[in-house]
């Protein structure tokens, strides 16, 4: 088999896919923009080829870059790069060469939130009221059938990037102002709860769930924005059977093959509302994070259903794992030593954020494991104390 990895570098915890195929005795083949000399020594030894080009936007210069790959090494069996950033060219690429995986049109369902929230309706599963906008008219029918307030997103965008909450006609007439009337929007019924959750995991060739979780945020990525707060987040140790049966409906509805997802809901009370489909693992570690709260290897688990074996199983009791950052230049209530001296017998790692997460949430990312939903509550309380 050969596997086409896009951007084998980067993320650099997601090299450890390609070390994992390879063990599985895939050929795995990689593209990517940095010299092979800044790759890392264990994934160029699971590479059997990497093919450096220019520029990856450039579909011109990677479209010949696999054609290569193909004429020498013959027919390519997957193309894949788990990035958010890289998935339309990894389906376009698929589409081209006539290879096994989501095609562009695939993705049309997980690009547009009107179309995933339709989706979502038909999964039997909640949402709010919301209507796309692509004229001024459309805001005024939007705040009119709707009512403020409102949130307004990119139709086709990710996370909370270019994204505004709508409380008065003061907020409308300025957000039609700064509007650039290209980008369509999607307006949403505001939702007053602040609880964010998801149902995430990995699916086989058949579609089938072999994996699923459910992490908490401690505060939704609006106000990590808005705010810039100390992002926190937390794996759970049992899923709400009512959130199990939304997820699975909705990952049935969605109907893709040999993937991970991740949904988003808010918890309001008992229910939940669905927010957002994600074609994608959960971004920057939080794989390493599902990993540790359920004591398995989900890069490993992937390897071995991409070659049609079960996907291992843990024995292991799953605990709750927290993942909390920290921002170099804020003045912490306890120092980093005396916190991991505190709390030595639950910390795991410490990871450097990349620099396209940094800002959003927080320089440096801990991960700590305990049984006990109380204790982590202090420790998310311990982490993000700040001097007064």
């Amino acid at each position: 088999m050969n596997y086409l990895v896009i951007s084998p570098y980067y993320p650099q915890n997601f090299q450890q896919f390609s070390i994992e195929l390879a063990k599985k005795g895939i050929t795995v083949l990689g593209i990517g923009q940095e010299p092979y000399e800044q790759l890392d020594a264990p994934l160029k030894d699971a590479l059997t080829e990497y093919f450096r080009v220019e520029d990856m936007e450039n579909w011109e210069e990677v479209k010949r870059a696999v054609a290569f790959l193909f004429y020498k090494h013959g027919p390519i069996d997957r193309i894949e790069s788990h990035n958010e950033y890289w998935l339309e060219l990894d389906a376009a690429l698929r589409e081209q060469f006539h290879v096994f995986g989501a095609k562009p049109r695939d993705l049309q369902k997980t690009k547009y939130k009107s179309k995933m929230k339709k989706l979502f309706q038909k999964a039997g599963v909640p949402v709010v009221p919301g209507a796309v906008v692509k004229t001024p008219k459309d805001i005024d029918k939007a705040v009119k059938t709707i009512g403020l307030p409102l949130i307004a997103k990119p139709d086709n965008g990710v996370g909370a990037a270019a994204t505004f909450k709508l409380e008065t006609a003061v907020d409308v007439e300025q957000f039609k102002q700064e509007w650039d009337q290209e980008t369509i929007y999607f307006f949403e019924k505001f939702v007053t709860s602040s609880e964010i959750c998801t149902f995430d995991g990995l699916v086989d060739k058949e579609g089938k769930i072999v994996f699923s979780t459910t992490f908490d945020y401690a505060y939704t990525p609006l106000d990590l924005m808005l705010h810039k707060m100390d992002n926190s987040y937390y794996v759970l140790k049992e899923m709400d059977p009512k959130l199990r049966q939304y997820g699975e409906a909705i990952v049935k509805e969605f109907s893709m093959k040999e993937r991970f997802f991740h949904i988003e809901f808010f918890r309001e009370g008992d229910d939940y509302i669905a927010i957002e489909y994600n074609n994608r693992p959960a971004g920057g570690f939080t794989i390493d994070v599902y990993n540790y709260a359920h004591s398995i290897d989900l890069y490993r688990g992937y390897a071995a259903i991409v070659v049609g074996e079960d996907f291992p199983v843990s024995d292991f009791e799953p605990l709750y794992c927290l993942a909390t950052s920290r921002r170099a230049n804020s003045h912490y209530a306890y120092s980093e030593e005396d916190l991991l001296a505190k709390y030595h017998d639950q910390f795991k790692v410490k990871k450097i954020m990349p620099a396209a997460f940094a800002e959003l949430q927080g320089d440096f990312l801990y991960m700590l494991t305990t049984p006990n939903r109380e204790e982590m509550g202090q420790m998310i309380q311990d982490f993000s104390l700040r001097n007064s």
